[in-house]
C-alpha cells in the first residue's frame, strides 16, 4: 500500500462511520459523530500533504 492512499483510506473510513452511524441507529450520539468528522479531516489534510510532497 502506497502512503499517498492513507488520506483517501481516512476519508472514505470517516463516511463509513457515519453511514454505519445512521443505520445502527447511534445519529443521536455527538462523539461519534465528530469522531467521524475529525477523521474525515485528517484524511483530507494527510491527502493534500502527501500529494505536496510527492
Amino acid at each position: 500500500m502506497k502512503k499517498q492512499n492513507l488520506g483517501i483510506i481516512l476519508i472514505v473510513l470517516g463516511a463509513l462511520m457515519l453511514i454505519l452511524s445512521y443505520f445502527a441507529d447511534l445519529v443521536d450520539y455527538n462523539f461519534y459523530n465528530i469522531g467521524a468528522l475529525l477523521i474525515i479531516i485528517a484524511g483530507i489534510v494527510t491527502h493534500i500533504v502527501m500529494t505536496k510532497r510527492s
